[in-house]
């Protein structure tokens, strides 16, 4: 499964609904385990956003589709990164087989 940073900004409607209901955010996780994907951890940031994501997904399509999904109800505006672990890029850059992980 490959590794995804998703980092996402609360609109007003999902300030108002976060704020009435802070239970949604285990509820988006379970939504986001039914597509296929699972979220390995999750931080409340300061600064340009207010969540950091790391999901794991088994493909690009899966990935695609839960943002869009969650980026369609207009509570969040995501941005989403691939992230490679820091062991397969210095692997990758010495020439190593990476095993297509």
């Amino acid at each position: 499964m490959a590794t995804y940073i998703m980092l996402s900004t609360l609109t007003d409607e999902g300030r108002k609904t976060l704020k009435s209901r802070p239970e949604r955010l285990k509820e988006v996780n379970k939504e986001v385990e039914s597509m296929g994907a699972r979220v390995l951890s999750q931080y409340a940031v300061l600064g340009g956003y207010d969540f950091v994501n790391i999901i794991e997904a088994p493909t690009n399509e899966v990935m695609s589709l839960l943002s869009m999904e969650l980026g369609s109800r207009g509570t969040i505006k995501v941005t989403t990164l691939p992230g490679m672990e820091i062991n397969a890029f210095v692997d990758m850059l010495q020439g190593k087989s990476t095993g297509g992980s």
